[in-house]
């Protein structure tokens, strides 16, 4: 009797945890009794996946954030290596985090292991020198935007464009109505969602400097409501504590643990540090303002490296600064609560955004965990 098959999934962050418990219903949809091992977060976990090791222990973001976490990071990917020894996995998924799973990617490869990289890197943005490593490392790509298929083609890699998850997950209609009844806010409140960031890191940078916003802008209209949603219960209570020293309590400002996606609905517009939430912000169609802030060493050295002029994903994929992005030292409470002033006070502009986020949806929207799932499993099935 055949044993089931085992593939390994690795997820680095809540971002691609996400993508991950989306893969996989539709991966055991297609091969009921597979086995799933590797390193995921609470929403891979509850979809069935045999998690070896904390995911929030390699959620760091920074290269010189990176260097102090470095050896723990390291006894975690040759521990990793082990027990993928020890199960001899099928085939091996590595959802984003390159710089952790690449290396195990191209060490399993080596062995004769098929390997598949799920969300690319930003070799369109920086270190584009990193396409030799990725082909020797993956023997499938999985993108997430359709202009990046032509960048692996043309390096001689094997790609699938299979959509964007978060696509496929919000409705195509506008969400608001139920999302501001759910949350017991008034239909005609002004509401501005807040996201400082998922890592502990971000929360104390970045909140700050959106309490300051909240500050300034409950000062100049007192109507306004502010909705905050958080990724775990750690990064709440930074938060709260951070609200409490600024003595800002009084703000009207609901925080919410996870909800990331109803907050944004609920909201007229939203306060976004820069990443995969700036795209959740366009799917919901939302007028934004995205803001971010890195150690200064990081991003002194990300200034040298970067070839992009935008940052934020709707900026990216429309190709024009269509959103405000303020970074570093731009981000500052008076900036921010000005461009999001400006915006609240202006719907023609939201409506306009909102309309070209639409188009943007349509194109990211080809069923990306079964198209994912598809491009996995027939790898796995070419290689029996």
């Amino acid at each position: 009797m055949a044993r089931s098959r085992c593939i390994a999934l690795v997820a680095g962050e809540a971002s691609g945890d996400a993508i991950g418990a989306e893969l996989i219903p539709a991966l055991r949809q297609r091969l009921p009794d597979v086995r799933l091992v590797g390193i995921g977060g609470p929403k891979m976990i509850a979809a069935g996946l045999e998690s070896w090791y904390p995911q929030e222990q390699l959620a760091v973001r920074g290269l010189v954030e990176v260097l102090r976490h470095l050896p723990r990071i390291l006894g975690i990917r040759a521990g990793l290596k082990r027990r993928l020894r020890e199960t001899a996995v099928d085939l091996y998924v590595g959802i984003d985090a390159p710089d952790f799973n690449l290396p195990v990617e191209r060490w399993l490869k080596r062995r004769g292991v098929g390997t598949v990289h799920y969300v690319s890197p930003t070799v369109w943005g920086w270190r584009s020198g990193r396409l030799k490593t990725i082909r020797a490392a993956v023997s499938r790509m999985l993108v997430l935007f359709p202009f990046e298929e032509g960048i692996y083609r043309r390096a001689g890699i094997d790609v699938r464009f299979v959509g964007h998850p978060l696509a496929e997950q919000i409705p195509l209609e506008d969400p608001k109505a139920g999302a501001r009844e759910a949350l017991r806010l008034s239909a005609a409140a002004g509401v501005i969602a807040m996201l400082p960031g998922s890592r502990m890191g971000e929360i104390s940078l970045m909140a700050p400097v959106f309490i300051e916003t909240a500050l300034q802008i409950h000062a100049v209209r007192p109507d306004v409501r502010f909705i905050v949603p958080f990724i775990s219960g750690e990064t709440r209570r930074a938060f709260e504590q951070i609200l409490y020293a600024l003595e800002a309590r009084h703000l009207p400002m609901t925080l919410l643990y996870g909800h990331a996606q109803q907050a944004l609905a609920a909201a007229d517009l939203a306060l976004v540090a820069s990443g995969t939430a700036t795209l959740e912000a366009a799917l919901l169609r939302r007028a934004m303002v995205v803001a971010y802030r890195l150690s200064p060493l990081t991003y002194a050295l990300l200034r040298v490296l970067v070839k992009v002029k935008a940052v934020a994903l709707p900026n990216l994929l429309l190709g024009e600064f269509a959103v405000p992005e303020l970074l570093q030292a731009e981000a500052d409470s008076r900036n921010l609560s000005q461009a999001l002033l400006n915006l609240l006070a202006d719907a023609g502009i939201r409506e306009r955004l909102a309309a070209r986020f639409a188009l943007l949806h349509q194109m990211l929207r080809p069923d990306a965990a079964h198209s994912a799932a598809e491009a996995v499993l027939s790898l796995l099935e070419a290689r029996a």
